[in-house]
């Protein structure tokens, strides 16, 4: 008896824990004015390799992916439901891909896979995959562009999956297409020395015709962006939380938009 009653008294705290922590969630969210939101958010998912040893120690570290990706999809159902129309998520880069051995990464794209899949036939998002597609398996390559010509029309939340995704890699795949874009015209080197603009440039790149994110939060403490959308960061707003992204909560979310909120954003003037 004694027993059930310290459950029963346990189980009526965390609830009204709960009750609380909704309340508070509430409360931030009437406070948002949705023309201060930012209309492109973009988010550095990291910590999940950390969240699966502590969480699940002894288990493979997919367990964390999984965790990692539950996850994204609640953020991407976060941002739709507050009107916000463009997310980025960086899932994979070019780093991870070298530096990661193949027992390692071949559950995580599976997990990707799963990923892309559920966020194409989930809420008319619109998909679309950024990043160098030729690095990643020919068989996970083609799930992938599927899922974004399948998506192709759709008018819900644009959702940018970051996947073999680095910032240099980006700059130097941009270049090789404006090069050859310009080489098919018949421009010299010389004159496209002298006529090349910031624009033109910014033509090439994998969210060409996107706006740069207003906003991009990274998790778990680090307070870097490693390379993450290095062109399109010039005047982002930067959001740091400590929280490992499988605990990353909605409440962290709005405390983030809160804080961007606050913010005079001056654009380099």
């Amino acid at each position: 008896m004694a027993i059930e009653g310290w459950a029963r008294g346990l189980a009526d705290r965390v609830q009204s824990w709960d009750l609380l922590y909704r309340y508070y969630e509430r409360r931030l969210l009437s406070n948002l004015d949705p023309s201060a939101l930012p209309r492109h958010v973009a988010v550095l998912a990291d910590g999940n390799r950390r969240w699966a040893r502590t969480n699940a120690p002894g288990r493979p570290l997919v367990v964390g992916y999984q965790a990692g990706a539950d996850k994204l999809m609640e953020f991407v159902g976060w941002c739709s439901q507050l009107g916000i129309p463009l997310v980025t998520l960086w899932v994979l880069s070019t780093d991870n891909l070298r530096r990661s051995e193949e027992a390692e990464i071949a559950p995580l794209l599976e997990v990707i896979r799963g990923l892309v899949a559920e966020l194409a036939v989930a809420n008319d998002y619109r998909v679309q995959v950024v990043g160098d597609l030729n690095l990643l398996p020919k068989n996970i390559a083609a799930s992938l562009r599927e899922a974004e010509q399948a998506t192709a029309a759709n008018t819900g939340c644009h959702v940018n999956v970051a996947i073999a995704y680095g910032g240099r890699h980006e700059l130097r795949d941009a270049v090789r297409s404006l090069l050859a874009s310009e080489a098919a015209k018949g421009t010299d080197l010389e004159q496209l020395a002298d006529s090349l603009e910031i624009d033109d440039i910014s033509e090439h790149l994998y969210t060409a015709g996107q706006p740069d994110p207003d906003l991009i939060i990274r998790t778990s403490g680090e307070q870097r962006l490693s390379g993450f959308l290095i062109w399109q960061s010039a005047h982002s707003e930067f959001y740091f939380c400590e929280a490992l992204w499988p605990d990353f909560r909605k409440i962290d979310f709005v405390r983030a938009l809160r804080s961007y909120a606050q913010r005079e954003r001056r654009f380099g003037r």
